[in-house]
Order: C-alpha cells, then sequence, then structure tokens
C-alpha cells in the first residue's frame, strides 16, 4: 500500500515549521496591506471633513496591529522549536 501523500508525519519537522512559518507571513503582509488601506480611505476621509470615521478606523488599526503581532510571537515561538530540535 502507497503511503499518503498528504501525511504530514512524512515530512521532516523542520519543513513543516518552515510551512507555518511562510503561511503566517503571508497573512501578516495581507494584513498589512488592509491596514495601509484603512489609513488610506481614513486619511482621505478626514481630508474631506468626514471626522466621524477616524476613531472606528483607529480602533480596527490597533486590532489588526494586535493580530500581527501575535502572528510574529506565534513565528517566534514555531521558529525557537524547530531549531530546538536535534
Amino acid at each position: 500500500m502507497e503511503p499518503n501523500r498528504h501525511d504530514p508525519s512524512r515530512f521532516p519537522p523542520e519543513r513543516r515549521g518552515l510551512t507555518v512559518i511562510d503561511g503566517a507571513m503571508a497573512l501578516i503582509a495581507v494584513l498589512l496591506v488592509v491596514q495601509m488601506w484603512l489609513l488610506t480611505a481614513t486619511l482621505e476621509s478626514f481630508l474631506a471633513g468626514h471626522r466621524d470615521g477616524v476613531l472606528p478606523a483607529a480602533l480596527v488599526s490597533g486590532v489588526l496591529l494586535l493580530a500581527c503581532f501575535g502572528l510574529f510571537l506565534f513565528i517566534q515561538k514555531v521558529d525557537r522549536e524547530v531549531r530546538r530540535r536535534p
């Protein structure tokens, strides 16, 4: 019987760790693009005289910052675990 191609145990832990890190970094990149778009849209709205959207945008931007920071800590943890394995 042929081994399952998608069986995670057939890949070395280093490769699995790198895959997780790559995925988290891609998610960080997407979140940062969304945050830059939010900043641009909010600044344009603010300069047009619409000041009521500034506080909600700042709060959403703060949540995006915390999400990126959480992913960064996750990447550090995975990297540390992968490097610790013999």
